[in-house]
């Protein structure tokens, strides 16, 4: 699949000039990068599909542990992209200029990635299902509400952290005027119906909607 090199995401940190045409992610398209533009363009780290297709093959791309098979797959905010052969690891992060960009990280680090808690549901049995942000399901015992994060250990898939989203938290902005900015929640109020978490951070203090916030610390 592919569009027009004019239409792809603001967040994308790529030229809008160039080819006219571009991959574009299997799905989670408005939220995500295809693995090749990633690898491509942004990493260098192959020079077109043919080299990253023979590396899927050879299983020496992961996502999140992963093995990817898909040239297209798509990365998402705070993806972990391994490359075992290299023994490098990258941080899927969003830029103060809100463009994606992709931060090496030590490889205890790379095992684990915060979610936000989308939603919960009861499955039979009592069972608690926690919808997670960018369409991954967990099924947990943990005592979260929906907006909290969980941390995730890719190689048990287990919950190894909950973070809840209250005052005094670490969050990170994920959408908006402030997308990018990390800061601190001072308090939370309602305000049309609608709860607005208000931020202290690098430039002062902003009020937020926390559907645009990841509890992160």
């Amino acid at each position: 699949m592919h569009l027009k090199r004019q239409n792809i995401g603001e967040f994308w940190p790529i030229p809008k000039k160039g080819t006219k045409y571009l991959a574009v992610a299997t799905h989670n398209q408005e939220e995500s990068m295809p693995l090749v533009i990633v690898m491509r363009d942004i990493l260098k780290l192959v020079r077109n599909s043919k080299e990253l297709k023979r590396l899927l093959n050879e299983k020496q791309v992961l996502i999140n542990n992963k093995e990817i098979k898909e040239t297209n797959f798509p990365i998402c905010l705070f993806d972990i992209l391994s490359l075992p052969r290299l023994k490098i690891n990258y941080k899927a992060l969003l830029s103060k200029n809100q463009k994606m960009i992709f931060e090496k990280v030590h490889e205890k680090n790379a095992e684990t990635k915060v979610y936000k808690v989308i939603s919960k549901k009861i499955l039979p049995g009592k069972t608690v299902q926690l919808n997670l942000m960018y369409g991954r399901n967990i099924n947990s015992k943990e005592k979260v509400k929906t907006g909290d994060s969980v941390v995730i250990d890719f190689k048990e898939n287990k919950i190894v952290k909950t973070i809840p989203l209250e005052k005094g938290k670490k969050v990170f902005i994920i959408k908006g005027a402030h997308a990018g900015h990390e800061g601190k929640i001072e308090e939370i109020v309602s305000r049309g119906g609608k709860s607005i978490a208000k931020i202290s951070y690098d430039k002062g203090r902003i009020n937020v909607w926390i559907k645009n916030l990841v509890a992160v610390e």
